[in-house]
């Protein structure tokens, strides 16, 4: 081999150590920061978040008029007005946005549902690109991404429809605790299988992927619900005055932090997976052939 070419890859194994070490040694909120803002996280999160308003509401919308019957008398609408604890002009305004389940059946058809589906390979090649810059590996070639994509967003509506039906709106007893508790299982498992999944070699190391799991189970698990109950109706209620059109945005803005999160997910998993799996291991699963940017500092 080439002795330039040794020497390049030398250089490029040592840097890549030292990145290491220099990441180890920050704490891990400091060391996330820093590797949300390499991968340009806002613009990430930003595209993240219009894959996530064209293709998990309307799915939400398909899956409650299949689960009503699609009866006249139950509205979408109706349950997020239960489950956010809305009332007044506010509640009005979230009822009359979404139509009956009734007005949902003509989308329940084959080519419907498969359209919505589909439309969520782009929003997973989009989470799969998050998650291939955070972990610092290369992408998978369109097509085997398309389809690992495809596996992903599977996994994601499974463990996601599992949670919802363990979990407990209210909690009002022991059990209901419990219920609660056991309900981030799915997610847990999701998110531990999601690095294997997406990207190049993400099984490696695969104790160390609980690590991961667990980041997942806190911010998408937790965060993100008590987010959902308590920021949702407050920004509902700021956009009041525009309408429907004020709650369609607060929903877009309540996408906007969802992905936001999920870009942070990424980093984080990437920041204490590479803190718990050995060096070498890190160091030769990383990308080989484009190095990151470092932070502005």
């Amino acid at each position: 081999m080439d002795e330039h070419l040794l020497g390049t890859l030398r250089d490029g194994l040592a840097h890549r150590y030292e990145r290491l070490e220099e990441s180890r040694s920050l704490g891990v909120p400091l060391a996330t920061t820093r590797r949300f803002f390499e991968i340009e996280g806002i613009d990430l999160g930003g595209l993240l978040a219009l894959e996530l308003f064209t293709t998990i509401i309307p799915l939400a919308l398909l899956g409650f008029g299949w689960m009503s019957d699609f009866s006249p008398n139950l509205s979408f609408g109706d349950l997020l007005i239960r489950q956010l604890r809305l009332d007044g002009t506010l509640a009005q305004e979230v009822r009359d946005l979404f139509g009956s389940g009734a007005s949902l059946e003509s989308s329940w058809t084959v080519i419907g549902l498969a359209s919505f589906l589909v439309w969520g390979i782009p929003m997973s090649s989009q989470v799969a690109k998050t998650f291939a810059r955070a972990w610092r590996r290369e992408r998978f070639p369109l097509l085997h991404e398309a389809t690992r994509g495809a596996l992903w967003f599977v996994l994601f509506l499974g463990a996601h429809v599992a949670s919802l039906a363990i979990a407990e709106g209210q909690v009002e007893s022991f059990t209901d605790v419990v219920h609660n508790v056991v309900s981030l299982l799915p997610l847990f498992v999701m998110w531990s299988l999601t690095p294997a999944v997406l990207i190049r070699n993400g099984a490696t190391a695969p104790v160390s992927l609980m690590w991961a799991g667990l980041v997942g189970v806190v911010l998408d698990g937790i965060v993100i619900r008590w987010i959902t109950r308590l920021l949702l109706p407050a920004l509902m209620r700021g956009w009041i005055g525009f309408g429907p059109i004020g709650v369609t945005m607060a929903i877009m803005t309540w996408c906007t932090i969802v992905a936001a999160l999920w870009v942070v997910t990424a980093c984080m998993g990437a920041v204490i997976w590479e803190r718990n799996a050995p060096a070498d291991t890190v160091v030769t699963q990383q990308d080989t052939v484009h190095e990151p940017r470092r932070p502005v500092r």
